[in-house]
């Protein structure tokens, strides 16, 4: 199961910057999973993040990535979640982003 967590649409000066001429929008999601097998380790959350890219003549191109188990504490995955929303995080970096995540944790 997945819970809608928030969406931007990509910085119109940051596209023009690329030379893109279409919105793209990012949607953040949180994944819940309930493991059947292991009641005792509860649940585990994970994110997704989805892009859309509204090119012309009304080509819709989407990309997603799914990382499914992150961790079990909500709040740590929330707050991850609300990092990426706000450096407006898209599929293609994501799995890179949470290696900078989990390694500055480890360091602490």
């Amino acid at each position: 199961m997945k819970t809608f967590f928030g969406s931007i649409f990509i910085n119109k000066q940051k596209l023009e910057e690329e030379n893109i001429n279409y919105p793209i929008k990012v949607d953040y999601y949180k994944v819940i999973n309930e493991d059947e097998l292991d009641f005792r380790k509860g649940t585990k959350f994970g994110i997704q993040v989805i892009k859309t890219e509204y090119k012309e003549n009304n080509e819709i191109k989407v990309e997603e990535k799914t990382i499914k188990y992150l961790s079990n504490d909500e709040q740590k995955v929330d707050q991850i979640l609300e990092t990426l929303k706000n450096n407006e995080v898209t599929p293609v970096s994501l799995q890179d982003i949470i290696i900078d995540f989990s390694r500055e944790i480890l360091l602490l």
